[in-house]
C-alpha cells in the first residue's frame, strides 16, 4: 500500500477506533475509504482523456458546472470535494444495515467518535454487510440491508464523484452534490434529522437557482417531481408507522401482534400500489416496495427529513437570503439537542 494511504488508514482508525471496539470493523472501513481514494482521478484529466465515452464526459461537464455554481452562488464549501471521479467497479459504493426489535420502530444505533450515533453500520463488501446482517437476524431483530450509491465524509477526506451514482439522472446528480456540500458547512453529532433537514433545504434552495441560472425549467420540474413522489412516499411511510406504533403498544399476544404487523405491511404495498397506479407517486420506488418488508426499513424513512418544514420556515425568515439562513441554522447547531428540538418545533408551528 503506497505510504499516503497506509496514513489515511491509521488515520480512520484512529479517527474512529476507540476502547473495546471492534477494530475488524473499522479496519475494514479505513481499508475500504483508503481504496476508494486511490481510486480518485481529477475530472479534468477524465475529461481531457479521448477514451472517455461521451455520456461520462458530458454528465462530468455538468457535475463540474454544478460543483462551481455551488461554491460561486449558494456560499458552500469550495473544497476540492467532487472534482475528482472514481470508478469503484461494483453498482454501490457502500452497504448499509440497519437493524430494530421485532415489535418496535426504534433503530438500534452503533456510536462513533467522529460521526456520533447513527442508526446503521456501512460496509464496502456487500458479504461483510450481509453476513453482519445475519448475525443480528439471528438475534431476533428485524434487519435491512440496501445499497447506497454515494456518501458524504462530511469534508475529512475530498470525496470523489463515483461510478455508482451514474445510475442517477442529471437533476439527482447536481441535487446531490449541493446536499452533501451543505454538510460540510456544519454537521451535529448524534442528530440526523437536524443535519439531513438541514441539507435537504440546502438541496431545494440550489436547485431553484440552479434551475433559474440556466433557464431551464424543466430541470426543476423535474426535480419538484421528484421530490413529490419522495413526499408522498414518506406520507405512505408515516401512516404505517402510525399503525404499528399503535400495534405495538395495544399489549396484544406476539402471535397476533405479528400476524397484525404482517396484515400492515401487505396494506402499505396495496396503497402505494394505487397512489402509484393513480400517478400521485413514480414507479420508482417498485422495488422498495418488492421487498420482503419488516420495521428496519421503515425506521429511518421519514426521520431524515423530520425537520424540513421548520428549516423552509428559517429560510423563509431569512428573506432566501442563504448566508443569513446558513448563520441561524449554525445556531440553532450550537443548541443542546432538547433546545434545538424546541426551537425547530416553534419554526414548525409558525
Amino acid at each position: 500500500m503506497p505510504k499516503n494511504l497506509s496514513r489515511i488508514l491509521l488515520l480512520l482508525v484512529c479517527l474512529t477506533c476507540t476502547a473495546g471496539c471492534s477494530l475488524g470493523y473499522y479496519l475494514h472501513g479505513a481499508k475500504g475509504q483508503a481504496a476508494l481514494m486511490s481510486r480518485r482521478v481529477p475530472i479534468d484529466k477524465v475529461l481531457a482523456d479521448p477514451a472517455t465515452p461521451a455520456e461520462l464526459r458530458k454528465r462530468l461537464r455538468r457535475i463540474s458546472q454544478a460543483r462551481d455554481f455551488a461554491s460561486e452562488r449558494l456560499g458552500l464549501p469550495d473544497k476540492k470535494g467532487y472534482r475528482s471521479y472514481a470508478d469503484l467497479e461494483r453498482p454501490y459504493a457502500v452497504w448499509s444495515v440497519a437493524a430494530t426489535a421485532e415489535f418496535s420502530l426504534q433503530p438500534k444505533t452503533w456510536c462513533f467518535p467522529v460521526s456520533g450515533c447513527v442508526s446503521y453500520r456501512g460496509y464496502f463488501s456487500e458479504e461483510k454487510a450481509l453476513r453482519f446482517a445475519h448475525q443480528l437476524e439471528s438475534r431476533g431483530l428485524d434487519v435491512a440491508v440496501r445499497g447506497v450509491a454515494a456518501y458524504s465524509t462530511l469534508g475529512y477526506f475530498d470525496d470523489p464523484v463515483l461510478n455508482t451514482m451514474m445510475r442517477w439522472d442529471d437533476t439527482q446528480l447536481v441535487a446531490i452534490v449541493f446536499h452533501e456540500l451543505a454538510h460540510q458547512l456544519f454537521y451535529v453529532k448524534g442528530d440526523t434529522p437536524f443535519n439531513e433537514s438541514f441539507a435537504s433545504v440546502v438541496e431545494e434552495a440550489g436547485m431553484q437557482r440552479w434551475a433559474e441560472s440556466l433557464a431551464e425549467p424543466e430541470e426543476l420540474h423535474a426535480y419538484t417531481a421528484r421530490r413529490a413522489s419522495e413526499a408522498c412516499f414518506i406520507q405512505l411511510i408515516e401512516v404505517a408507522r402510525g399503525q404499528l406504533s399503535d400495534l405495538y403498544e395495544s399489549g396484544q399476544s406476539q402471535a397476533q401482534m405479528r400476524k397484525n404487523k404482517q396484515e400492515i405491511f401487505a396494506s402499505l404495498v396495496n396503497r402505494y400500489e394505487s397512489a402509484r397506479d393513480a400517478g400521485q407517486i413514480g414507479r420508482g420506488y417498485d422495488a422498495w416496495f418488492a421487498q420482503e418488508l419488516n420495521n428496519a426499513h421503515l425506521a429511518a424513512v421519514g426521520v431524515y427529513h423530520r425537520w424540513v418544514p421548520a428549516l423552509r420556515a428559517l429560510l423563509e425568515q431569512s428573506d432566501g437570503d442563504l448566508q443569513r439562513f446558513y448563520a441561524a441554522a449554525r445556531g440553532l447547531a450550537e443548541l443542546t439537542t432538547e433546545a434545538r428540538a424546541q426551537a425547530l418545533a416553534q419554526l414548525e408551528d409558525g
